[in-house]
């Protein structure tokens, strides 16, 4: 029997919600003042966005501070040598990308971050790739901004060479950069815990948006899918995300529904192998969706979206799926429930997530409510406005 939930009997109202959004107490700044201010985003594969959460992340931040006059301008990958454009309002850089293998990345990074030496005020680098030149641009008299993302040398998709270089990485842009941006409470007291040393450190999350009404639920039907006719899951396919404990625990349940799993299934390494090996008529991989449309479709007429991730800080997947007033079943650590709080269901094994789905299933958890909940924490923590205020806050910080 399928669950009683509102957004399946009236249209959804993400207006009286998106309101929630509080103002932001700014310093006293003359429009020309803000207009001064020169803003690099370095360390993604540019924008518009494409790929994945710091991809977004670039776009919206770098979007909306323009809106609000700040002289923005992103860093974006290019084969050969290639003109500045604009994007709303956002000069797009183009540099060009090395092809150096799996060291490409760090050395664009580095690249850009010495481009970036003389022009701007702020250079914000997203991500670890190219901590050891973060000093470059300082030596010019700019301020340099590192987020560290996760705790990324704890990823166990990389190998053990790339895991040091990524901790040696993350020490260096503690000691190199002006300020390190932690996108969750949690990831910046492991920062102060593990350099005690440590001063300036910010909280800003990622954001995500209200869905502008109900999603158009032929999107859904190109997978023989129907409203609160399916678990899912949206993530990449790497043991952190515990992608594998969440298959497994699904499949000791008795539901009739099937787990859909959204993710990197295209070349698989031996994880994705060993949890592609699981595919049936209960546990269906239908690949990567990039279509934001069809995306937001899945999530919002989902009965319940399961999140592994484990070591990030705030992810943009979890935020989105919140947004789409998705129950939310999640891997038990403080960096989901710093986000969910009281609106999430969490497990730490395959038999809690098992149970946790028996009652979903038997109508035994209060669904509607932590819905309702789900979607007020984006709207009064992480609209994306909020997010651009608080950066605009800093960046007006002497």
């Amino acid at each position: 029997m399928a669950i009683a939930d509102s957004r399946f009997q009236f249209p959804r109202e993400p207006s009286a919600l998106a309101h929630a959004c509080p103002e932001q107490c700014l310093k006293d700044g003359s429009e020309e003042e803000i207009s001064l201010i020169k803003l690099a985003i370095l360390g993604t594969r540019g924008i518009p966005a494409r790929y994945g959460g710091f991809e977004t992340f670039a776009e919206q931040l770098a979007t909306k501070l323009a809106g609000r006059g700040v002289n923005v301008t992103v860093f974006c990958p290019a084969p050969s040598p290639r003109s500045d454009e604009t994007y709303r309002g956002v000069t797009l850089k183009f540099v060009r990308f090395p092809h150096l293998g799996k060291y490409s990345e760090m050395f664009w990074d580095a690249r850009c971050l010495c481009a970036a030496r003389r022009q701007f005020d702020v250079v914000y680098m997203l991500g670890l790739g190219g901590a050891f030149a973060a000093w470059v641009p300082r030596l010019f008299g700019a301020r340099v901004w590192v987020n560290t993302d996760g705790i990324e040398w704890k990823r166990r998709k990389f190998t053990w060479p790339q895991r040091a270089y990524l901790a040696i990485a993350e020490a260096l842009s503690v000691l190199f950069a002006s300020r390190i941006v932690a996108d969750a409470s949690a990831i910046a007291e492991y920062l102060r815990r593990r350099y005690p040393g440590l001063k300036h450190v910010s909280t800003i999350a990622y954001g995500a948006d209200l869905p502008a009404g109900k999603p158009d639920r032929t999107f859904i039907e190109e997978w023989d899918l129907e409203p609160d006719g399916y678990y899912i899951v949206v993530s990449r396919l790497e043991p952190e995300n515990h992608v594998l404990e969440i298959v497994q625990g699904f499949e000791q349940t008795r539901s009739s529904l099937p787990l859909v799993v959204l993710g990197n299934i295209e070349s698989p390494n031996k994880y994705v192998r060993t949890v592609l090996a699981h595919n049936s008529a209960r546990v269906r991989f239908i690949g990567t969706v990039y279509d934001k449309d069809k995306l937001e479709a899945l999530r919002f007429y989902a009965r319940a979206y399961m999140h592994g991730h484990s070591v990030g800080g705030t992810n943009p997947s979890l935020l989105e799926a919140m947004a789409c007033a998705n129950l939310v079943v999640a891997h038990d650590n403080p960096f989901n429930r710093e986000v969910l709080g009281e609106a999430g269901l969490y497990f730490a094994t395959r038999g809690e997530l098992a149970t946790i789905v028996e009652d979903v299933d038997g109508n035994r958890v209060n669904a509607s409510v932590r819905r309702q909940r789900a979607a007020d924490i984006i709207a009064s923590r992480y609209c994306w406005d909020h997010i651009a205020d608080a950066y605009l806050a800093l960046l007006q910080e002497t």
